[in-house]
């Protein structure tokens, strides 16, 4: 098949969260089982065209904006088998990937300029893949004004979290010369563009089989459950892949020695290098818990930060990486600074220290309120680093207790939200760290964990064919 992927982030040429990865990793999977695939993402400020070897220009048309046009330019390079198209115009790119005050209409163009650029193609594809609210607006358009340019494509929108939505005034549709008639639940003078794909993609697909069920309740539909409840029969949910060639103790450059399961010994050393360089005691038999993400309620934040002194209590040590709400960073600021040699924290993100975190930390925090699929307890799979989750979305699709499961458990997890719960998953995890035969057979067992995108990958080719067959029957 001939695949067209559309996200605002792809890494590794612009990145804020999992999407980034998820555009980065899964056309290269698809292109190694023999299809043909393309990504177009906006030629961010933030890109070093440069480093990646983008040409200066490329290909060039005049694109419809509202009564007027704009000139759009489609510079492109290959990667892994992929062909990926950089959409660069004034009224596209901005400095950075999102928090520009044009976002809703700068995005409807770059749609729109996508779906130029395909229609204009020699070679148009068979589906047209678009992901989050940025790039919903393709679909629509795809399904309609573009649909006989491109010879009835086949459409499918994956909704990496919902929560995001991109609503904005019902004047953006100026901008892509789609109509103004409303789409449920859509208010007067409102624009929802996921409400837009979610009503005209042929296949609608999240990132977990269990968020799948979950947005079509209201606790986690954010207001479009209902909506979705009429595509129930086309939702899908796949659960994500990691890239295992960037993620792998045994080959990773960030990290300060290697291991694998043959050979552990480099993770002690990984740990001892980052306590002294984040100026924790140091100690290989101290319990290391990581946080790597966003200091936001969406993940747990709320819950995690009034059993902090409570987890230091138990003798453990936490390293915290991510920025957040201003209110959260002031509370992990004090509490680092109370905890001086127990808690360290980083505000900001840096891919290496990352790295460095996954492969030092025991156990790995994420006790999401909510959790489309979440790519942090995967990782940490990978570097024999044991996962403490809420168990929701993509978190319980991926992790088992291991108290519930002592033979095929992966992590512990908890269900109700709220911090009792969380504190007792970390005592439950610490007691199994402290049983060295039980954590042995434990870390090697979810270190043995396949989630490459491979087997995603031939999902994603069962939904494809899926919606062929949806649009032919359309």
């Amino acid at each position: 098949m001939r695949i067209a992927f559309s996200a605002a982030e792809v890494a590794p040429y612009a990145k804020v969260g999992g999407l980034a990865d998820v555009a980065g990793s899964l056309p290269q999977a698809l292109a190694a089982l023999g299809h043909d695939v393309s990504v177009h993402v906006p030629l961010h400020g933030t890109i070093d065209r440069a480093k990646h070897g983008i040409p200066a220009e490329g290909p060039a048309r005049s694109v419809p904006y509202a009564r007027s046009r704009t000139r759009v330019s489609y510079p492109h390079v290959a990667r892994d088998g992929v062909r990926v198209v950089f959409v660069d115009g004034p009224r596209i790119v901005r400095a950075r990937v999102y928090g520009a005050p044009d976002d809703a209409k700068r995005y409807a163009l770059f749609a729109r300029a996508v779906a130029e650029d395909l229609a204009a193609s020699k070679d148009r594809p068979d589906v047209v893949h678009a992901h989050d609210w940025h790039a919903a607006l393709l679909v629509p358009m795809v399904a309609g004004p573009y649909r006989r340019a491109l010879r009835g494509a086949a459409t499918v929108f994956t909704i990496h979290n919902l929560a995001y939505q991109g609503q904005s005034a019902a004047d953006v549709l100026d901008v892509v010369g789609l109509p103004k008639r409303r789409v449920k639940p859509e208010a007067p003078g409102q624009l929802n563009p996921v409400a837009r794909a979610i009503a005209s993609a042929d296949i609608v697909s999240t990132v977990s089989e269990r968020y799948a069920q979950e947005i079509l309740t209201a606790e986690f539909g954010s207001g479009l459950q209902d909506l979705l409840a009429t595509r129930r029969d086309g939702l899908w949910g796949i659960v994500n892949g990691i890239d295992v060639g960037v993620f792998d103790p045994a080959t990773d450059r960030h990290i300060p020695a290697r291991y694998s399961l043959r050979d552990m010994r480099g993770k002690a050393q990984c740990k001892v290098a980052l306590q002294k360089a984040l100026g924790l005691a140091v100690g290989t038999a101290i319990p290391l818990f990581g946080v790597i993400g966003r200091l936001v309620e969406q993940k747990g934040i709320d819950i995690l930060t009034p059993v902090a002194s409570e987890i230091l209590r138990t003798g453990a040590q936490i390293v915290v990486l991510g920025t957040g709400e201003p209110k959260y960073e002031a509370m992990w600021k004090e509490l680092a600074a109370r905890h001086r040699g127990t808690l360290s924290l980083t505000l900001g993100f840096d891919a290496a220290l990352a790295q460095r975190v996954y492969a030092a930390s025991d156990m790995f925090l994420m006790p999401s309120r909510f959790e489309p699929c979440g790519l942090g307890q995967l990782i940490s799979f990978r570097y024999g680093t044991v996962p403490v989750v809420r168990s929701v979305g993509g978190l319980a699709d991926t992790v088992r207790d291991a108290d519930a499961d002592r033979a095929g458990g992966t992590g512990f997890s908890f269900s109700e939200y709220a911090a009792a719960p969380l504190a007792d998953a970390i005592r439950r995890a610490v007691r199994a760290y402290r049983d060295e035969a039980r954590w042995t057979a434990l870390r090697e067992r979810v270190m043995r964990l396949d989630h490459s995108w491979d087997a995603s990958a031939r999902r994603y080719v069962e939904m494809y064919e899926a919606a062929r067959q949806a649009r032919r029957a359309a």
